[in-house]
């Protein structure tokens, strides 16, 4: 899974970027109802070089915006929300 892509990343620049730090074997770039990208990206590799991956693109900037980089949840499931967290 990967979070926070600028709405105008393609899969051809994403699998560049994360190639740097394991094969990319698949790109999926989901898209809302109207065509367009939803910022979020699911992306197999290797699987030799997940953790590679997962260490050396998390957090790290990629088209101007720090991307969150890590496994996916099984379907249908969701993250946990932080209690006590308040807006800035």
């Amino acid at each position: 899974y990967v979070g926070n892509l600028p709405f105008t990343c393609t899969k051809e620049q994403l699998s560049e970027y994360i190639e740097e730090f394991g094969e990319v074997t698949d790109v999926f770039i989901p898209q809302d109802n109207y065509g367009k990208p939803r910022g979020f990206a699911f992306i197999a590799v290797k699987e030799e070089t997940v953790e590679a991956v997962i260490e050396g693109a998390d957090g790290k900037e990629f088209m101007g915006r720090p991307i969150a980089v890590n496994h996916p949840l099984p379907p249908g499931e969701k993250t946990a929300k932080r209690k006590g967290a308040s807006l800035l």
